[in-house]
């Protein structure tokens, strides 16, 4: 089984450029001086196919997660499906449907329906608590891998090559081999609790920035700083992996490491967001949770910016 390019989530910090000398990210470097500048981005069609049709995001629990954790994450996959129960607005449904712009333009089948598959749990740390990008790999073929996006998710003790310092999670694909007779692709998705690592850096605005402003860290809407900071990360790959999933959708800059339809709007999630600022959002009055979608099961999110391909800008629910 081989890996192919892969897209990083960056992290999401305010005033991220004190950051830029201490990593050097070029990549990084090219999308907060896009942000800074409000700049508008035009993201590119590369021809290559998009995911469509019925799609089963299979979950793989590596390491210790809480049940109430758990339900964080499946609540969330849940929600972003329109046939999942009436959700108040603005909702998480209505958030993920600015992905389906991308179709429209690329003239492809604009039918893309997400729900959520099987679950594995791995909570006896079967590759140990320090992971290379290749077992990353190999845990999410695990699951299925037709018609599905595999998503790896590591729990707060484990540790993964480049994590905290380059990137809060990947999506990327890898060959499944022959089935029926043909060769496929899949696609796969890793995010990791960043809770004891680098909330910081992986979980902004839920706690304070390592670099930057130092203000106030809002209140995580589930009450997990770090799986609440997953759900950001996630939510912005499943984005990118809806419209590039295998490197040749939309995205600009070089193939690999360039910018999707949620990275390009990466620390922006409310009106009048900028560097350090997330924008006007809204406060759940029982739990003082800052929130901008609703979800399945009464569940409240904090989700990131998309970019809008038909008027060129960052489209935020609030």
């Amino acid at each position: 089984m081989a890996s192919s390019s892969t897209h990083p989530s960056f992290i999401p910090l305010p005033l991220a450029f004190f950051l830029l000398s201490l990593f050097q990210l070029s990549f990084a470097a090219r999308q907060l001086s896009q942000l800074a500048q409000h700049q508008a981005t035009l993201l590119h069609y590369h021809n290559g196919p998009l995911i469509s049709g019925k799609i089963s995001v299979n979950l793989i629990w590596y390491g210790n997660f809480k049940p109430s954790q758990r339900a964080i994450i499946t609540d969330f996959i849940t929600s972003l499906s329109s046939s999942s129960p009436p959700q108040a607005q603005p909702s998480v449904a209505t958030w993920w449907k600015t992905t389906q712009k991308y179709y429209r333009l690329a003239k492809s089948n604009p039918s893309l329906s997400l729900s959520l598959g099987s679950q594995i749990l791995d909570d006896k740390y079967s590759l140990g608590k320090t992971l290379t990008q290749k077992q990353i790999v190999n845990l999410a073929s695990r699951g299925g891998r037709r018609n599905a996006v595999n998503v790896v998710l590591t729990a707060a003790d484990v540790a993964v090559d480049g994590f905290c310092m380059s990137r809060c999670g990947t999506h990327g694909s890898s060959k499944s081999g022959r089935i029926n007779g043909k060769n496929y692709k899949f696609a796969y998705i890793w995010v990791g609790n960043s809770e004891t690592q680098c909330p910081g850096q992986c979980a902004w605005p839920f706690h304070q920035p390592v670099y930057g402003p130092q203000t106030a860290a809002l209140a995580a809407p589930n009450g997990d700083v770090g799986v609440d900071g997953m759900v950001i990360n996630l939510a912005s790959l499943l984005a990118g992996t809806a419209t590039n999933p295998f490197g040749s959708g939309y995205y600009q800059g070089p193939a690999g490491a360039g910018l999707e339809a949620g990275s390009a709007c990466a620390g922006l999630y409310g009106k009048g967001a900028y560097p350090g600022y997330a924008g006007e959002l809204l406060v759940d009055p029982a739990t003082g949770g800052s929130y901008n979608a609703h979800g399945a099961n009464g569940r409240k999110y904090l989700v990131p910016a998309l970019y809008d391909p038909t008027t060129t800008s960052c489209s935020t629910l609030v």
